[in-house]
């Protein structure tokens, strides 16, 4: 019985990361993870009919500059693992 839970639980587990993987590329999301967080950030979406997935544009006129498009204009998530400790506590900061 042993062997047959940890036979299933070693399957699942690339097929999760598999799953996952997909629906972040799918979603237009990008994963980062570190010992203190994981953090999903927006990416353009490829199939955006108004930038076509570059995520904004070069406006012209009097003052140039640079537009986000929609597509992109989501919230980051943030899942704290760690709370972020200073190591040194007492030492001077320079």
């Amino acid at each position: 019985m042993r062997a047959r839970t940890a036979l299933l639980l070693a399957a699942a587990v690339p097929l999760t990361a598999t799953a996952a993987a997909v629906a972040l590329k799918a979603g237009a999301w990008e994963l980062a993870v570190s010992r203190n967080a994981i953090r999903l950030s927006p990416r353009p979406r490829p199939n955006c009919p108004d930038c076509r997935g570059e995520g904004g544009w070069w406006s012209e006129g009097l003052y140039p500059g640079g537009e986000m498009c929609w597509c992109w204009d989501r919230p980051a998530r943030t899942l704290r693992l760690r709370p972020v400790r200073d190591p040194w506590p007492d030492e001077p900061p320079f």
